[in-house]
């Protein structure tokens, strides 16, 4: 996964407990501004997101269809160019935030269980088809609100949502059943996720006999602002930090680089060395240059040292960045613009943790497809795979090309009598029972020679067997 960085402040923003992406100041999320992201050396990038006033009432808890495809266009804007990316559920455990609901200490926690399972279970089915560059997360720093010791039954309903994900997203199937999923414990907390407070892992029952007994796919998140005086007090006294400070007054008193070591140590001693992959989503420290001209140089020195710390005990990090430049911003890139500007900041993150492969010194090509396609033998195939409960299924569709790239493609599935689709992905559908026919989206029609796509369709009656038929455009 390599450096990450987070879209904060965007997906997650809400305007009365609407999710709104511009409201809390922040323009509409462009291509061009994930490529400028990948072109700064990040591999994985972390997007919060808010539900809250997008899902309707129950029994059935419908998330807003148009707020569900904006959310996977976002994805594919970094997906498509070979990012990871992580999507979680982050403003709807906010009791600051008006609709919130998933609270760990309200007391119909029936009905916040059965809301939080049909929420994931749509979210996850929206997202089935995508590869492992895709990783799902519970939630964020949910707690009780009160910053001190973890209290009960608010931790252990908080290790009931993390259950309920993690079986949820599982029995959608296809590549949900063999996805890295990522868990906190209490807020996001080192000391409280590792110490004698509660923190229980998931099980993982229903996960994919595909994968090695050995092997765990459930991630612990755990977020570093350590010390807070210095990263996100919003007043000019501590803006110096690690062992190149040259003013004792202007330095905290604890939360040093021994101190960041030893937090990042009590992870991997309680989780990493079991197999269970460290994930720091959240670090970073607030812009104090108007109190103080070499913050800046300070604030790369912290993150530099995160960066490493969690490499040394191999953890993946992601910076948080708000959006916002100038006093108390953590931004390190100007979003309307299109560009960097904090690239001391995040050459520190690249220094610690280089890039597997030399970032791009350009935008990447467009993956619009050429007029025609090369020279090579035309041709695609088709296979897929269903997982299947008593009165429906879920398919997924393999699409390959053959020596030659294509531009376009179209499936034909004959469905068993009885059977009928209710909803599909990544194609677009004719007709929902009988022989039905797929057509590839505006996104995945263009394949390179050997190259694959998939897409998937979920239904009731009994799955579909055989290969499709499929055609090269």
């Amino acid at each position: 996964m390599g450096v990450g960085w987070n879209l904060g402040n965007s997906l997650e923003a809400n305007a009365d407990g609407i999710p709104n992406e511009t409201a809390w100041g922040n323009p509409i999320v462009t291509q061009a501004f994930i490529d400028k992201v990948k072109a700064a050396g990040f591999k994985t990038i972390r997007i919060p997101v808010a539900y809250l006033g997008n899902i309707g009432p129950g029994p059935d808890y419908t998330i807003s269809s148009a707020w569900l495809n904006r959310i996977e266009e976002v994805v594919r804007y970094a997906y498509s160019r070979d990012m990871y990316v992580l999507i979680n559920m982050h403003a709807d455990g906010y009791k600051a935030v008006p609709g919130s609901w998933l609270i760990c200490d309200a007391p119909d926690q029936a009905t916040i269980r059965d809301k939080y399972q049909k929420v994931w279970r749509q979210i996850a089915t929206k997202f089935q088809s995508y590869d492992d560059h895709l990783i799902l997360e519970s939630m964020n720093e949910n707690f009780d609100g009160q910053f001190g010791t973890p209290t009960q039954p608010c931790y252990s309903n908080i290790n009931t949502y993390n259950q309920i994900f993690v079986d949820t997203v599982r029995q959608t199937g296809g590549n949900n059943s063999s996805r890295w999923l990522l868990t906190p414990g209490w807020n996001t907390n080192i000391d409280h996720t590792t110490g004698n407070y509660g923190y229980v892992l998931p099980t993982d029952q229903y996960r994919s006999p595909t994968i090695p007994s050995n092997e765990q796919r459930i991630m612990i998140s755990v977020h570093y602002y350590d010390p807070w005086d210095f990263s996100g007090t919003e007043d000019g006294t501590i803006t110096q930090w690690g062992p190149n400070a040259t003013d004792p007054a202007k330095t905290s008193t604890w939360g040093q680089e021994d101190f960041l070591d030893g937090q990042l140590k009590k992870m991997y001693d309680t989780f990493v060395v079991r197999g269970y992959p460290v994930f720091v989503g959240e670090y970073g420290s607030i812009d104090k240059t108007s109190f103080d001209s070499s913050n800046n140089k300070y604030r790369a020195d912290f993150a530099r040292a995160v960066v490493a710390t969690a490499k040394k005990y191999g953890a993946a990090t992601a910076y948080w960045d708000n959006g916002w430049n100038g006093q108390y911003g953590h931004g390190l890139f100007n979003r309307t613009a299109v560009s960097v500007t904090q690239q001391g900041i995040i050459d520190a993150i690249m220094s610690a943790n280089p890039p597997s492969t030399s970032p791009p010194t350009t935008v990447p090509p467009s993956t619009s497809p050429p007029t025609s396609p090369p020279a090579g033998t035309p041709g695609c195939t088709a296979t897929i795979s269903s997982n299947a409960w008593t009165g429906g299924f879920v398919t997924t569709v393999k699409v390959a090309a053959g020596t030659a790239a294509m531009n376009s493609w179209t499936t034909s599935i004959t469905l068993p009598t009885g059977t009928a689709i209710a909803n599909s992905w990544n194609a677009q559908a004719t007709g929902t029972s009988g022989t039905v026919h797929f057509a590839n989206a505006s996104y995945n029609g263009r394949i390179p020679a050997g190259g694959t796509t998939e897409f998937g369709f979920q239904g009731t009656g009994t799955p579909p067997t055989g290969a499709p038929a499929c055609t090269a455009g």
